[in-house]
């Protein structure tokens, strides 16, 4: 199937998933389960009480990538199907796949006597954190939202669905840049004295799962806020409209720059576990200062983590690892 076709109610199940992996994704997310046989997409959503329509959009929409066209999909899509899709996407990351790596990596290094190691399993529960933070931030925000259009009202509450979504977005950069930090982390910094197989085998798992999770997100800002959108004109129509607060600009600067004196004086003094007051204290200079420094280190280093800067900090010969507060 080429990536401009579309999957058919009519097609076997079980073609989907010979034709792409990935769908096997979707199909445990939606509730179904396998042994299919010959059963039709149609006749197994049915089986499951699955709304076909939803199905087949979201399976679309995955196969299509880049070239997708979501006005060719939004008005198939059940708002209430796809949210439970998502639900069950967030427990899916969060109760299974974080969970299942961070086992495989406490098994492929060595905390007891490695403070590096003990360094990278700290930055990967923070961000299995962020991961968890945005995906109840979806849960307890964004859903309600929905389903109070969906009960036909428009919410009692000053954000706007544009102010939501915009948010929900930016938590999507802010972990995709945590992904990456953590690959770059275990790539350059991890020392020789490993499982290197099971480490490897755990490095692959993590791209799997960002790769997953990507989608999963494109999906959110696309797909779904595109279908939220429909239905919070259709609601506005027979309520009172609101205004929508315009998006506010983000800084996307993430050039690559050399750390001046200070601003490593400043790392030294995070790794060392001072707040941004003692640092100000410390070093005479203004808490604004001190956070105006650290926000140029972020930039410049591309790492957003005290852990990721105390493993910085070490590589480069800035502290030692006796200086270090764990």
């Amino acid at each position: 199937m080429s990536m401009t076709e579309r999957y058919r109610a009519s097609d076997p199940i079980s073609d989907l998933i010979s034709d792409d992996y990935r769908m096997l994704q979707v199909i445990s997310r939606f509730g179904l389960t396998l042994g299919f046989g010959d059963q039709s997409v149609v006749a197994a959503c049915k089986a499951c009480g699955v709304d076909t329509s939803t199905f087949l959009a979201v399976v679309n929409f995955i196969k299509a990538g880049e070239h997708v066209r979501i006005g060719s999909l939004v008005d198939d899509v059940n708002v209430q199907s796809l949210m439970q899709y998502l639900k069950r996407s967030h427990s899916y990351f969060v109760d299974f796949r974080l969970p299942a790596i961070r086992r495989k990596l406490i098994e492929a290094i060595d905390c007891t006597n490695n403070q590096i190691a003990f360094l990278i399993l700290k930055f990967y529960d923070e961000y299995a954190s962020e991961v968890g933070r945005h995906m109840e931030y979806e849960n307890t925000h964004v859903h309600p939202y929905v389903d109070t259009l969906l009960a036909g009202r428009l919410p009692e509450r000053s954000e706007t669905f544009g102010e939501l979504i915009h948010q929900h977005h930016d938590n999507h950069g802010s972990i995709e840049k945590s992904s990456t930090e953590l690959k770059n982390i275990i790539i350059k910094y991890y020392p020789s004295d490993s499982n290197v197989q099971l480490l490897n085998e755990v490095l692959m798992d993590i791209y799997m799962m960002e790769e997953d999770l990507l989608s999963h997100c494109h999906l959110e800002d696309q797909l779904f806020a595109e279908c939220v959108r429909k239905l919070e004109e259709e609601v506005k129509e027979n309520a009172v409209p609101y205004a929508d607060a315009g998006d506010s600009e983000v800084d996307n600067n993430t050039a690559s720059e050399v750390l001046s004196e200070r601003e490593k004086e400043i790392v030294i003094e995070v790794v060392k576990g001072f707040s941004n007051k003692e640092i100000a204290e410390n070093m005479f200079i203004s808490i604004n200062t001190v956070t105006t420094h650290r926000r140029n280190i972020s930039r410049k280093l591309n790492i957003h983590s005290s852990a990721g800067l105390t493993i910085y900090a070490i590589v480069n010969g800035l502290i030692s690892l006796e200086d270090v507060k764990l």
